[in-house]
C-alpha cells in the first residue's frame, strides 16, 4: 500500500482493511456523515519496529496542521487500532494503552510509541489466549483524533449485553471525560431508550442527547447488521461519536474455528421442529455454508435464516423475526402462531415469544425490494414446477458425468457459476415456494373436511396410497418391495431413489447410491417387506372404503363432485414431496462438486471443513490460506457431535455445553427466562405432541437412535426416535405406531405415517428420553398423546415370543 497515513475522509474500502477495527469504523462513520471528530490513521506499515520514517512524520504533521487550522489549540487522543481489535468475537477493550490530552508534537511522538508498544504487554498476551481462536491482533494501526472537551461521556448498547433483548437500548455516562467511566473512577449514571418508539428513561440532563444517540444508533445497527457498543461524548448540547463496535457478548462465534451459536446473538425463539427433521445431522462447515448461502438467496427478512440458523452445528429457524414483522404491522400474533404451528409446531406451555422491535417504515423500505424479488421468483417457480420435476433427474445425471471429466479450477468455477448454483437456487424456490400453493390448498380443504367428517375420516380420504397413487417419500420403501417382487431392477431403484436417505443435507456423508452394498443390505434386512406393505395397503383400502360409506351418508353434494375435490386437494402433498425429492437430488450434486474441488486442490475430504465462499475464492484465485483452520474446525465439529440432542425449542441465549451438564435439564424446550419446572408437564404418565396420523394403539416401545438400528425393531413394536426423515421409512411398515421428539403435523414423517395408516404422535419434545425400550404405552394419534401404562421391564425373550406386541384398540 502506498499510503502510510490517511485522514478519515481519505480512507478507501481497500485502505480500511489495514486501518484496524477502530480506524476502519471511525473512517466509515465519518464518511457517512455521523458526528465523528476529525482524525487520521497511522497504518501498521508506518510503525514497523516502532520507528517512524521522516516522510511518515511529515505526513502526520500535515494531518495535525489541517485539524489545528480549524480548531486552534486542539488536543488529541492517541488510541490503538489493531487488526482484530473491536471485532465481534473479541473487543480488546482497555487492553491497549490510550494517551489523551496530547497537545505538542513531542508529546505526540511519545504517545505513538506508548500505544504501539502496549501490544506486547503481558495482559494483551493473556487476553489473546483467553478469547481462543484467531482473534489476536496481528498488527497495529494507531488512530489520532481531535479530543472533545466532554461535559458528558458515555456508552450506549443497542441491545442488552446480558440477555440480548432488543427491547431497550441501555446507556450510562459520567460528567467529564469518558476515561473515568472506562477506568471505574466515577460512578456511572444509567439511562434506557425503549425500542422501537425511543422512549427515554433517565435523568433529564441526558434526555435530548439520548434522543439523538438513539437515532444514530438505530442507523448504525441497521447498517452493520449487528448490535453495537457505541462510545459518545457531548459538549454544549452537541453529540459526538467516538467509536462503534459489535457487542462482543452477542457474537455467534468464531467462524475460523466453526464456533457457531446463533442463539447467543440475542433474545429470540428458535425451533427445529420442522427443519431439524429433514436436516437431521450435526453439519460440517461446508454443508452449513451451502444452506446459509441458499437462505441468503431466499430470505425476505434480513437476518432471518429458515434453513441455516446454527446452534452448535444443528439447524434451527428463528421464529421471533417473522412473527415480529407481522406484529409491527399491527397484526395479532396468536392467529399467526396457530397458522405456523402446522409447520413449526406450537410454543410449549410456559415458554414465551420474545419480539424484535421493528419500525414499520424501516421495514417497508427494507422488505419492499425483497418482496418484489420474492414474488417474481415464486411465480417463476410455480410456472416451471412440472418441468423442474420432469427434467431434474436427467439434468443431474449429465452434470455428474461432466463433473467427473473436469480437470481445472477454471472449468469447475464456470460450471458452478453458470449451471450448478443457478439450479440450486431454482430448486430451492421450487421446494419452498413453488409447491406451497397446492399444499396450502390441501391444508385448507383438510380443515374444512375435518369439521364435516372428523379428522380421522378426512385423513383417510385424503391419503394418496388408498387412492392408487403414492407419495415420492414412500418411494424408497415401496421400491424395495417392488425389487423383492421382481417389479423393479436394482439400477432403476438407485437411479430413482439413490439420493434419498437419513443424511440428505450432510454432504460429507455418502448417499445410498454411492455404496455398492447398501441396497443389498436393505434387501436382506427387509425380506418380508412386500407382505408388510401389502397388509398396510389393504388395511388402508378397507379404512378408505368404510370412511367413504360414512361420508356418503353425511354429505349433501354428489359423490362424484366430492371425489374430484378430494383428488384435487390430495395433489398438494404429492406435489410437495415430488419437488422435495428433486431438490434433494440437486443438493446432493453439491457433494460431487465439493469432492471434485477437494481432488483438484489435493486436500481430499478435508474440503468439507471449508466454507463455500472459501472454495469459490480458491477456484478463482488458487490460494488456500484457510487450510490453517481445518484442524480447529474438526475439533469443534467433534465436540458438537458429542453433545446430546438439543431441545427442539430454544428461547434466549443458550449454552449447550453448560445445559448438558445439568441433571435437571429439560430436553424438549429451553427458556432462558423461565425456571425448568415452569416448563415441565405436570402429568408424568402422559406425553403430549402433535397429532401426526390418526389411530389408537397399545404396544411395546422400541427406542432407536438411527435408522441403521432398524433391524432391532420387531414387527408390531412402537417406534420411538428423536426425529425421523425419509431415511427411516423402511422401518415404518414394521411399526405399530410412531413417536418422535421433533416434528409437526405437516412434517414429512407425519405425512408418510398417514399414508401408511400408522398412528403417529410427533413433536413430543422428550419422548426418546422419557420412554425406554420395553415400556408399554397407548398411542393416540388423533389426540396427540401417549399414555404410559408400565415402565421398562419387558425383556427381549418375551418380545421375541410375542411377534405382534402392538394391539389396535380403536380407529
Amino acid at each position: 500500500m502506498a499510503s502510510k497515513v490517511a485522514g478519515f475522509q481519505e480512507i478507501t474500502p481497500q485502505l480500511r482493511e489495514h486501518a484496524g477495527g477502530k480506524g476502519a469504523m471511525l473512517s466509515l462513520l465519518y464518511q457517512q456523515g455521523y458526528p465523528v471528530p476529525e482524525g487520521f490513521v497511522v497504518f501498521p506499515e508506518a510503525l514497523q519496529g516502532g520507528v517512524l520514517e521522516e516522510a511518515v512524520q511529515e505526513e502526520i504533521l500535515a494531518q495535525l496542521s489541517a485539524i489545528r487550522s480549524k480548531h486552534p489549540g486542539a488536543a488529541f487522543a492517541v488510541r490503538s487500532s489493531g487488526l482484530g481489535e473491536d471485532a465481534a468475537g473479541a473487543s480488546f477493550a482497555g487492553e491497549f494503552e490510550s494517551v489523551l490530552g496530547v497537545e505538542t508534537d513531542d508529546q505526540l511522538w511519545a504517545a505513538l510509541d506508548t500505544v504501539y508498544q502496549s501490544q506486547y504487554a503481558e495482559r494483551v498476551q493473556i487476553y489473546n489466549s483467553s478469547v481462543q481462536g484467531d482473534h489476536e491482533v496481528r498488527s497495529m494501526a494507531v488512530v489520532i483524533q481531535r479530543m472533545i472537551p466532554s461535559e458528558l461521556s458515555g456508552v450506549l448498547f443497542t441491545a442488552d449485553p446480558v440477555t440480548g433483548s432488543r427491547l431497550e437500548m441501555q446507556g450510562n455516562y459520567v460528567h467529564g471525560l469518558g476515561e473515568q467511566l472506562v477506568s471505574g473512577e466515577a460512578n456511572a449514571v444509567l439511562f434506557t431508550v425503549s425500542q422501537p418508539k425511543g422512549r427515554y428513561k433517565g435523568p433529564p440532563e441526558c434526555k435530548k442527547i439520548a434522543t439523538r444517540l438513539y437515532r444514530y444508533a438505530r442507523r448504525i445497527e441497521h447498517q452493520t447488521g449487528c448490535p453495537q457498543d457505541i462510545e459518545w461524548a457531548a459538549v454544549q448540547g452537541k453529540v459526538y461519536l467516538l467509536q462503534a463496535r459489535p457487542i462482543t457478548t452477542l457474537s455467534a462465534g468464531n467462524l475460523d474455528r466453526f464456533e457457531c451459536n446463533d442463539s447467543m446473538t440475542g433474545d429470540f425463539l428458535w425451533t427445529n421442529t420442522n427443519v431439524g427433521e429433514s436436516i437431521a445431522d450435526v453439519l460440517t462447515p461446508l454443508s452449513w455454508s451451502f444452506l446459509r448461502a441458499l437462505d441468503e438467496e431466499h430470505n425476505v427478512i434480513p437476518g432471518h435464516y429458515l434453513l441455516s440458523g446454527n446452534i452448535c452445528g444443528r439447524v434451527y429457524s428463528n421464529i421471533s423475526l417473522p412473527v415480529s414483522v407481522f406484529s409491527a404491522f399491527g397484526l395479532k400474533v396468536k392467529p399467526i402462531l396457530r397458522q405456523m404451528s402446522d409447520v413449526f409446531g406450537s410454543i410449549p406451555e410456559g415458554a414465551s415469544l420474545p419480539k424484535y422491535p421493528y419500525k414499520k417504515l424501516e421495514l417497508i423500505r427494507t422488505l419492499l425490494p425483497r418482496i418484489v424479488y420474492s414474488t417474481r421468483r415464486t411465480r417463476q417457480a410455480v410456472r416451471n414446477l412440472p418441468q423442474f420435476v420432469k427434467e431434474t433427474p436427467e439434468w443431474c445425471k449429465q452434470i455428474r458425468m461432466r463433473l467427473e471429466d473436469i480437470g481445472s479450477r477454471e472449468e469447475l468455477l464456470t460450471l458452478w457459476e453458470r449451471e450448478l448454483w443457478p439450479r440450486n437456487i431454482a430448486a430451492l424456490w421450487a421446494a419452498l415456494e413453488g409447491a406451497s400453493a397446492p399444499m396450502q390448498k390441501f391444508v385448507k380443504f383438510k380443515k374444512k373436511l375435518s369439521k364435516q367428517l372428523g379428522s380421522g375420516d378426512a385423513e383417510i380420504l385424503l391419503s394418496s396410497i388408498s387412492g392408487g397413487t403414492e407419495l415420492e417419500s414412500l418411494g424408497p420403501v415401496l421400491g424395495i418391495s417392488r425389487i423383492l417382487k421382481n417389479e423393479m431392477s436394482h439400477e432403476e431403484y438407485l437411479q430413482k431413489y439413490g439420493h434419498r436417505g437419513p443424511h440428505e443435507f450432510e454432504l460429507s456423508i455418502p448417499e445410498p447410491a454411492e455404496d455398492e452394498l447398501w441396497l443389498t443390505r436393505q434387501l436382506e434386512q427387509y425380506g418380508d417387506l412386500p407382505l408388510q406393505v401389502k397388509e398396510l395397503v389393504n388395511h388402508q383400502q378397507q379404512l378408505y372404503d368404510a370412511a367413504w360409506k360414512r361420508t356418503e351418508a353425511k354429505i349433501s353434494m354428489r359423490p362424484e363432485q366430492l371425489r374430484r375435490r378430494i383428488q384435487s386437494a390430495a395433489e398438494g402433498p404429492k406435489v410437495r414431496e415430488a419437488v422435495r425429492s428433486e431438490w434433494t437430488r440437486v443438493f446432493r450434486l453439491n457433494r460431487a462438486f465439493a469432492l471434485k474441488a477437494g481432488k483438484l486442490a489435493g486436500i481430499g475430504e478435508e474440503v468439507f471443513f471449508l466454507y463455500l465462499d472459501e472454495i469459490l475464492k480458491w477456484l478463482a484465485e488458487g490460494d488456500l490460506p484457510m487450510l490453517q483452520h481445518v484442524a480447529a474446525r474438526k475439533e469443534t465439529y467433534t465436540k458438537y457431535q458429542a453433545l446430546p440432542p438439543l431441545p427442539s425449542v430454544i428461547r434466549g441465549r443458550f449454552d449447550p455445553f453448560l445445559w448438558s451438564k445439568d441433571p435437571a435439564r429439560r430436553v424438549d424446550a429451553y427458556d432462558s427466562e423461565a425456571p425448568v419446572q415452569a416448563l415441565r408437564s405436570m402429568d408424568a404418565d402422559v406425553l403430549r405432541g402433535f397429532p401426526g396420523a390418526a389411530g389408537r394403539v397399545e404396544g411395546v416401545v422400541r427406542v432407536l437412535a438411527t435408522p441403521a438400528e432398524g433391524e432391532q425393531l420387531l414387527p408390531g413394536e412402537i417406534l420411538v426416535a428423536a426425529k425421523t426423515n425419509v431415511g427411516w421409512t423402511l422401518c415404518f411398515p414394521k411399526a405399530a405406531a410412531i413417536i418422535t421428539d421433533i416434528g409437526a403435523p405437516l412434517s414429512h414423517a407425519a405425512i408418510v405415517a398417514r399414508e401408511l395408516g400408522i398412528p403417529a404422535v410427533v413433536g413430543c419434545g422428550d419422548a426418546s428420553v422419557r420412554l425406554k425400550t420395553g415400556d408399554r404405552v397407548v398411542v393416540d394419534g388423533a389426540g396427540g398423546s401417549i399414555q404410559i401404562i408400565s415402565g421398562s421391564g419387558g425383556d427381549r425373550a418375551k418380545l421375541e415370543e410375542d411377534k405382534n406386541p402392538g394391539i389396535m384398540i380403536g380407529e
